[in-house]
């Protein structure tokens, strides 16, 4: 093939991104689609943490104001209710429930403050792992994805060159289809690894900041309880 042919056939080669997804190797075209698949399941994990975030903050405001109100605290459980909708209200009723069974005729049960603490920790530890679920898949993208990449476009380019030396021939025309093939893979493995590093360490921050809200929450609520059970004893 002369220099006019190849200038005559380079411009008609389709360089869009589903041409090159098709003309890729098999194992390619996998790294490919994992990649794929990982940066939507990312976005909408990060989507769906900042509905839960906001929410978890709305109902942390609203459920303060109503502590804080000066409303009697026996009222505030009643009117929450057997099944608490936020993650402050079950910390609160986790609280009460265990305050409520530490009482009898005869004065509170020896120990009711430990049980009461725990009760809340483990309410705060359930509401923990609910805000932090997902967040480890974004950390495993973002550190996994550019290499998933590489190894697309390693395996790709060795397709490439087996092509070349079969074809003996060495113009930019044979060889640039196969590398461009292959850069592919390396780019969706950044455009998944990029943002799902940045989203984890700004979900894993807000995460945090609501927990230690409850953290402080619970603090608070048992200081209370322990002003309380220290004068009925």
């Amino acid at each position: 093939m002369d220099t006019t042919t190849l200038a005559t056939a380079a411009p008609e080669i389709d360089f869009s991104l589903l041409a090159l997804f098709l003309r890729a190797s098999l194992t390619v075209k996998i790294v490919m689609v994992m990649l794929l698949v990982a940066s939507v399941w990312s976005w909408a994990i990060i989507i769906q943490k900042f509905i839960v975030f906001r929410a978890a903050r709305r109902e942390a405001d609203a459920f303060d104001r109503a502590f804080w109100s000066g409303e009697p605290l026996d009222e505030l459980y009643e009117k929450i209710g057997a099944a608490p909708d936020g993650g402050s209200e079950k910390i609160f009723a986790a609280g009460m429930t265990e305050w409520r069974r530490s009482h009898r005729q005869d004065g509170v049960i020896a120990g009711a403050q430990a049980r009461i603490d725990r009760s809340m920790d483990v309410a705060i530890a359930k509401e923990t792992e609910r805000l932090t679920k997902g967040l480890p898949f974004l950390a495993t993208v973002g550190s996994t994805a550019p290499f998933v990449g590489l190894f697309g476009t390693v395996w790709g380019i060795k397709t490439a060159f087996e092509e070349i030396a079969i074809s003996q021939n060495t113009s930019l025309a044979v060889v640039a289809p196969g590398i461009a093939e292959a850069l592919v893979a390396t780019a969706l493995g950044l455009l998944a690894a990029i943002p799902a590093v940045i989203f984890y360490n700004k979900l894993s921050t807000d995460a945090d900041r609501i927990a230690a809200g409850y953290d402080a929450f619970a603090d608070e609520f048992s200081t209370i309880l322990s002003r309380q059970l220290d004068a009925a004893a």
